[in-house]
């Protein structure tokens, strides 16, 4: 009974239960989007069903068909979540079968249908085995594929860790050397500086008995010409009495002995 409500609510393109039902002027009724396909691919406007032409672009829609079919879907459905077992929405039979095209279990009256017409099915234990084993490979690789992320992740943690502690010392060791190179240019530049200054000294002190040295030959020198000057300041006879002594007297530094005719030029 089931089975037989189920076709008189079947499109006869799809052969699901109607969506959008349609009503054309020939009587058939069929889902609206299933209609608009087949007129696509036709190129002409006529019945998927008797070939007769339509008139409309548009048909107008099945209402009644269409609350028919929604009760339809309501009532099977309440009765598939009430039984023990999963029903098919369409037919509200078993599943018993898995159709291998479409990935999906069928009942056997879809097995029959226009729907799945020349497709392979098993049964719905051997396929669900079949399938589970080929996702149990699956999900094994998935699962090595994911310890291998986790191992590189902790070889890079490790890495990175690594490098940090790396870093870190090599910028200790730079700054220990840096350090030394530093107290070694402040000790060479104290150093460099203290011979400088002992060499000032030594320097200075050198200029300044050269210079003691020269003040006193100065001096002398300076008595020395007053000493003259006084002498040519006197009369003529008390100069030509002093005149003898006067240029024979010697100053107190060491000189290169004086020539004859000199005497006076070389003193002086």
């Amino acid at each position: 009974m089931a089975s037989k409500l189920e076709e008189d609510f079947s499109c006869p393109v799809c052969c699901d239960v109607f969506k959008d039902p349609v009503l054309l002027s020939c009587s058939h009724s069929m889902c609206d989007a299933c209609l608009q396909q087949f007129w696509k691919s036709k190129g002409a406007r006529e019945c998927p069903v008797c070939r007769r032409r339509s008139s409309r672009e548009f048909p107008p829609q099945n209402l009644v068909l269409k609350n028919l079919c929604e009760t339809f879907l309501q009532e099977r459905s309440r009765r598939a979540s009430a039984g023990s077992e999963v029903l098919c929405s369409l037919h509200s039979e078993k599943l018993k079968l898995f159709c291998l095209e479409d990935n999906q279990p069928v009942c056997v009256v879809c097995q029959a249908s226009k729907k799945h017409t020349n497709h392979k099915f098993q049964p719905v234990d051997e396929a669900a085995a079949d399938l589970k084993e080929e996702l149990n490979i699956r999900l094994k690789i998935l699962q090595k594929n994911l310890q291998e992320l986790d191992d590189a992740k902790l070889t890079c943690g490790k890495t990175a860790e690594t490098i940090k502690i790396q870093v870190q010392n090599t910028e200790k060791q730079i700054k220990e050397e840096f350090k030394k190179l530093h107290q070694f240019l402040r000790d060479e530049e104290a150093a460099r500086i203290a011979a400088l200054r002992e060499e000032e000294e030594q320097k200075s002190q050198m200029m300044k008995r050269q210079i003691e040295k020269m003040s006193r030959e100065i001096s002398s020198l300076s008595d020395k010409i007053r000493a003259v000057e006084e002498k040519m300041g006197a009369d003529d006879i008390t100069f030509l009495q002093n005149y003898k002594s006067t240029v024979e007297h010697r100053p107190p530094r060491k000189r290169r002995k004086p020539t004859e005719g000199t005497q006076w030029v070389s003193w002086l």
